[in-house]
């Protein structure tokens, strides 16, 4: 048994572009922001400049409550790249506002993750301009 962390140390990171900002600014300020169409009310997390369910132009960064459940995840025990610390669980996260999220599972063991479990966003600066959101059991 392994307890899972966040990972640290020279990982790759993401790049912020012009569409994703919002997202990448939220994180830094410890919310976990997804777009909501303000035509039909449908929601998304991939960043995108029209609404995937009608097609509206209309939409706005909102936040989330940061709870959801574990649709999928697997372990991973070897890594494309050495950077990261084995074993560590990418998590597909189903959002209460009814949106998904790939992340990783931190504070659990890792053969503890299965699907259904009730998880919580929890946020860890990698640098000055990166912050990532991982989920813990809740």
């Amino acid at each position: 048994m392994t307890l899972l962390v966040p990972q640290s140390g020279a990982i790759p990171l993401p790049r912020p572009r012009v569409l994703s900002q919002p997202f990448w600014d939220g994180l830094a300020r410890g919310a976990l922001l997804f777009q909501r169409c303000e035509e039909c009310g449908g929601s998304t997390h991939t960043p995108a400049t029209v609404c995937a369910h009608c097609g509206s132009p209309r939409l706005a960064w909102v936040p989330s409550s940061g709870r959801g459940t574990v649709y999928s995840w697997t372990i991973v025990w070897r890594p494309q790249t050495p950077a990261f610390t084995v074993p560590y669980v990418p998590i597909i996260v189903d959002m209460e506002e009814g949106w998904q999220i790939l992340s990783n599972m931190v504070g659990c063991a890792h053969d503890a993750v299965h699907v259904g479990q009730a998880v919580e966003v929890e946020f860890h600066a990698l640098s000055a301009d990166i912050t990532l959101p991982y989920f813990r059991p809740r």
